[in-house]
């Protein structure tokens, strides 16, 4: 693999590691230093994670609000102080014997547009210090309630203990939460004891690939099959397939005239099948002007 490698590759990324730490391996593996990841996902957690590289890495801004799609397992009886597994309980163990229509009649509170605090064990900053630090040193952490959309939450099991549950939401939901929000309502306390991320907006688990699944490919010299084709990126745009002149323009960031989007806000560039060149922006009529060359 070369400096230039360009495109998006779906990680199915592994309990135990960082973002940054699947990111560190990526670059490891490609042989590059631009790489990088769209949306942040617990150490614990497993699952989706888009990892971009090259001109890639500037499509992240497109990706700061994207809905998520998560399965997983929440724990009752008792509370941690990071709100999952990881954490130290916040007291002794309660005897629990839920059912799965006591769970679901208390999680119908945390569905649709709800107000939730995020975890005091979490990257958000006070006053310029991230909540985490301050927790580990034992020192108050008062953030805000902020407010998310719980899309769709669905318990599926139930067996008195543990309750398996699917869930889509909002960009800045965090799950962690909503397990011991849900813990503190049904009087049991709780917390997150598996979660897995099965989607980010368009990239989905089935089109992931483990990091092992990458160091075999880069070894058999097939990298480039693992790479996501770049026309399922961002599908929510049009497709255009730029000619030779505009794509000459588009490359150097002019404006070009695309008569048949006359109608859309938004465009992906493509120069043949494969190659995104920009995204696009209409300006005035049929004129476009790149937002992002790639």
């Amino acid at each position: 693999m070369t400096q230039s490698t360009n495109g998006v590759l779906v990680i199915n990324k592994p309990s135990g590691l960082t973002s940054h730490d699947v990111v560190h391996r990526v670059r490891g593996i490609v042989g590059q230093r631009s790489v990088g990841h769209l949306g942040t996902l617990d150490p614990m957690a497993t699952g989706v994670l888009p990892v971009v590289l090259g001109n890639m890495t500037r499509l992240a801004q497109f990706y700061l609000k994207s809905e998520k799609s998560y399965e997983g397992v929440i724990r009752f009886g008792v509370a941690t102080d990071t709100y999952d597994a990881e954490g130290a309980p916040a007291g002794p163990e309660q005897p629990v014997n839920l059912s799965l229509e006591q769970v679901r009649a208390a999680a119908a509170e945390f569905t649709g547009q709800i107000e939730q605090y995020p975890p005091p064990f979490s990257a958000k900053k006070i006053a310029g210090i991230t909540a985490h630090r301050l927790a580990r040193r034992g020192q108050p952490v008062d953030l805000k309630p902020k407010q998310v959309e719980v899309k769709q939450l669905e318990f599926v099991s139930c067996d008195g203990k543990q309750a398996r549950f699917q869930a889509w939401v909002s960009s800045g939901t965090y799950l962690r939460s909503l397990a011991h929000d849900l813990g503190k309502k049904l009087g049991s306390g709780g917390h997150l004891a598996e979660l897995k991320r099965t989607a980010v907006r368009e990239f989905t688990i089935e089109e992931s690939h483990s990091l092992e699944d990458l160091e075999e490919a880069k070894d058999a010299g097939r990298l480039d099959e693992l790479f996501l084709h770049p026309r399922l990126v961002l599908p929510e745009f049009p497709a255009v397939v730029a000619s030779g002149e505009s794509a000459a323009r588009i490359r150097h960031g002019a404006a070009v005239n695309l008569p048949e989007f006359s109608q859309a806000g938004t465009v992906r560039v493509f120069a043949g099948q494969r190659e995104l060149l920009a995204i696009a922006r209409r300006v005035a009529g049929t004129l476009f002007q790149p937002k992002v060359v790639l």
